[in-house]
């Protein structure tokens, strides 16, 4: 069963509410035959992924183009596609959530191109932002990153209690800007980081 969606969210119109919660409903069916998320998270779909996710909607200009790594589920590539009407590029190398990946775009009306590749070999023009969830450890994000994108353009990824720790060691190997961004999830973090480079 889908959970409820909220009643409203704060800057986001009606019209995205409904696409957002067309988008839920879909990714609860999938989730019963592959593994898009937990089915423990099912109940907290709102709270633990969309709404996570959609903290990084005020921090990408709207229409822009986006590549999002790892995309699996949707999260966060489809929702900011959803909310930011953006050009999001979904990089995603399992082709059932490819599949799913697709229909969800149609059915909510986005403007996304579905990539079902590995990310390192992933054909991709670089784009002026990049993000992530729940993917791999900052390190790893770097090295995929500093090919997809632009000079001028920065990562947006979700990190949780381990962001200290991760930022520590990339920063051995990487020259990056780094601006930490509180996240509504506790312990969690949201690093902005531009200006990569290897050391």
């Amino acid at each position: 069963m889908t959970p409820t969606p909220p009643a409203s969210i704060p800057g986001v119109s009606r019209e995205t509410l409904d696409r957002l919660t067309c988008f839920a409903d879909l990714l609860v069916r999938w989730t019963a035959k592959i593994n898009l998320i937990s089915p423990g998270d099912v109940p907290h779909l709102w709270e633990r992924h969309i709404l996570d996710s959609l903290q990084l909607v005020s921090l990408i200009e709207r229409g822009t183009r986006v590549t999002d790594l790892g995309s699996g589920g949707g999260f966060p590539g489809l929702i900011i596609a959803i909310a930011a009407d953006a050009e999001v590029t979904l990089v995603e190398s399992d082709r059932r959530k490819a599949a799913f990946l697709r229909e969800a775009s149609r059915a909510t009306g986005c403007r996304t191109t579905v990539v079902n590749q590995r990310i390192e070999a992933a054909n991709v023009p670089p784009a002026p932002v990049v993000t992530a969830r729940a993917l791999a450890n900052l390190s790893q994000l770097l090295t995929w990153t500093e090919k997809l994108v632009t000079d001028d353009g920065y990562a947006l990824f979700l990190k949780g209690q381990q962001a200290a720790d991760e930022l520590t060691n990339a920063e051995r190997d990487w020259h990056m800007t780094v601006t930490h961004i509180p996240s509504r999830t506790p312990g969690g973090t949201i690093l902005k980081i531009s200006d990569i480079r290897r050391v």
